[in-house]
């Protein structure tokens, strides 16, 4: 019996441009015979990109492994920065040992690390707001004078901050915006001498606003991408909030037929470092599954 489920695309979804940007320097420089070419840490947070990229030669070396120099890293090798940036003292060691290093941290995290250090030196302190083990907060945060860090509204009002500094707050780039929404509310009403930076990426706020539409309109959603992908959990909690049948779909191997049972129509979502042909091996097992 066929099912005619019918797919429905949020309208934004996928690579963000500061994604795409760092996986294209990384095949171009294979693709240019360039030597033997290294990425910091996982260059996007996405399974399947990285499997393509080690396929093709490309080696990973972890931030631990340069600090405590474990790598095979020498002078003159090519090193790309991944998008979420990494701390002052990896890149310090990078560039003591001499690679030409290219960094493709997204233009949001630079921006979000600069502001950090501006902020500081007109006399503020900073509060940054984010997942404090996520790579991308600790490398913003290591460009401060020791920032306070905290995951949670819930954090922020436990921590009891003194409402007489200057205190400027910052928020990690892929940041659920209705949580945004309460902490900023939470600190127009509390701080008198403060700064609040807009830092969440632009990227991120289309693609959370299109999956709030989505989730509303269709039977059940299907958000593609990593587990270990910031973005693409926060686009599962919100749709989750809306639409009970939510599911966060790794590979077309987590899809099960009791997702589609009753359903007609269903929302598909990516995260930010999710890939086109993954999002379209997703769609395709979909359809199979339709007969």
């Amino acid at each position: 019996m066929k099912l005619n489920i019918e797919i429905i695309r949020a309208e934004h979804m996928g690579f963000c441009f500061g994604v795409r940007e760092a996986v294209d320097e990384v095949h171009r420089y294979v693709d240019m015979n360039k030597g033997q070419i290294y990425v910091l840490g996982m260059l996007v947070h996405n399974e399947f990109v990285i499997e393509k990229l080690l396929k093709k030669g490309v080696i990973f070396v972890s931030e631990e492994e340069v600090l405590n120099e474990e790598t095979p890293l020498k002078k003159g090798d090519i090193v790309i920065i991944r998008a979420h940036g990494t701390t002052q003292s990896v890149q310090k060691k990078l560039l003591e040992i001499g690679v030409k290093l290219i960094d493709m941290a997204c233009i949001y995290v630079k921006s979000a690390r600069d502001q950090v250090v501006i902020w500081e030196q007109r006399g503020y302190k900073s509060v940054f707001i984010g997942d404090k083990d996520h790579p991308e907060v600790k490398g913003i945060t290591s460009y401060g004078m020791k920032p306070l860090i905290f995951s949670s509204l819930e954090e922020l009002v436990k921590a009891d901050l003194d409402i007489n500094e200057q205190w400027v707050f910052l928020f990690q780039t892929t940041y659920n915006k209705f949580i945004f929404q309460e902490i900023n509310e939470y600190i127009v009403n509390r701080f008198i001498n403060y700064k609040v930076v807009k830092t969440i990426c632009g990227a991120t706020h289309q693609r959370q606003t299109a999956i709030e539409k989505l989730s509303k309109q269709v039977d059940a959603v299907f958000i593609i991408g990593s587990e270990q992908s910031s973005n693409t959990k926060k686009l599962y909690q919100i749709s989750k909030k809306l639409n009970e049948k939510s599911y966060l779909i790794k590979n077309k191997e987590d899809i099960e037929k009791y997702m589609l049972e009753g359903v007609k129509t269903v929302g598909v979502s990516a995260g930010a470092s999710t890939p086109e042909d993954l999002i379209a091996i997703i769609e395709n097992k979909i359809k199979e599954l339709e007969d």
